[in-house]
């Protein structure tokens, strides 16, 4: 599948994990980078590999999901298909859901923000699925988060992607947090730059 068109519109359904099924999520985030990690990487306030097992990572993802029930008031993120297959994922939730990013540097460096604020949401990670990526399924995903965020009640979305350098290899795994290009086009705007490689981006409803 890799090496094909990207994918167009109405080729996709997008819709909020806890409308979708487990075995879809699971299906998605596969059993390498993704599968390990089950995106606690932001929601672990230690070292997620030395204070979680595989199995509460997976146990955890599957409760914030709330997946399967379509009616639950919270998830953690929106879960895309393409012809009835589950083929990718973005983590998107206030920005408080994420205890990891209170103590990072790329989120906070140079501004004044109030960290407890829930009004405020973030999009903080990219799974496509093995066989599905290179067709800039991130792109329809990230602009579902907005409008996602944006018709939870959100006041601002914020992400922090990374930003490509010209001969500066950049790895799937780093680009979970998706890239500059993927946000910009959802309608974010920089705020800062903390580091070379890494940019905090917003779009303010």
């Amino acid at each position: 599948m890799t090496g094909q068109a990207p994918f167009s519109p109405d080729e996709l359904t997008i819709v909020p994990a806890n409308e979708a099924a487990w075995d879809d999520i699971a299906a998605v985030f596969g059993t390498t980078e993704a599968g390990r990690c089950q995106c606690q990487r932001f929601k672990v306030t230690g070292w997620i590999w030395r204070d979680t097992t595989q199995q509460e990572r997976t146990e955890r993802l599957e409760a914030q999901t709330s997946c399967g029930v379509p009616d639950a008031s919270d998830t953690s993120g929106l879960v895309a298909y393409a012809d009835g297959e589950p083929v990718g994922w973005v983590a998107v939730q206030p920005r408080t859901a994420y205890p990891k990013l209170r103590t990072s540097r790329v989120v906070w460096a140079g501004r004044d923000q109030d960290k407890d604020d829930d009004e405020v949401w973030a999009a903080t990670c990219f799974v496509v699925r093995k066989g599905y990526r290179g067709r800039g399924l991130t792109y329809p995903l990230a602009r579902a988060a907005v409008v996602f965020a944006r018709d939870r009640g959100a006041r601002a979305l914020e992400a922090y992607p990374m930003t490509t350098q010209p001969g500066r290899q950049v790895t799937w795994g780093e680009l979970h947090v998706g890239a500059r290009q993927v946000f910009e086009e959802a309608g974010l705007r920089e705020v800062t730059r903390p580091t070379l490689r890494r940019t905090v981006m917003r779009i303010d409803f």
